[in-house]
C-alpha cells in the first residue's frame, strides 16, 4: 500500500515576503502545481523537506488505517488536504491511499 502526494495548489503572499523575507536567489520550493509523488512511509525523492515535516505525518497515519482526520471533513475519508509551513508560498497537497 502507497500513499499518493498530489501537489494542487501554491498560494504566494507577496506582502508577508516583502515585509518579512530574505531573498534567495532561485526558486524557494523545488515542487510544482501538478507534481506528484507517492510514499511508503519516508519521504519522496524531490519532495520538499520541510512540507514533508507537515505532510508526513498524514502518510503515516493512512498508512497505519487511520481515516477521518480532524472529522468528517473530506469528501474521502482516507485522504486530507495538508499545505506545508512555508508563511509565504504554502504549498497544498492533497494525500490520499492507494493501491499504487
Amino acid at each position: 500500500m502507497k500513499v499518493k502526494i498530489t501537489c494542487v495548489r501554491q498560494t504566494e503572499y507577496k506582502d508577508l515576503s516583502e515585509r518579512y523575507e530574505i531573498r534567495q536567489e532561485g526558486p524557494m520550493c523545488s515542487m510544482r502545481v501538478g507534481d506528484v509523488y507517492f510514499s511508503d512511509g519516508e519521504k519522496p525523492e524531490g519532495f520538499c523537506t520541510e512540507a514533508w515535516k507537515t505532510v508526513g505525518p498524514f502518510v503515516r497515519r493512512l498508512l497505519a488505517g487511520e481515516t477521518h482526520f480532524f472529522g468528517d471533513w473530506m469528501k474521502d475519508p482516507a485522504s486530507a488536504m495538508v499545505s506545508c509551513n512555508d508563511g509565504f508560498r504554502p504549498m497544498s497537497c492533497l494525500v490520499e491511499l492507494c493501491d499504487n
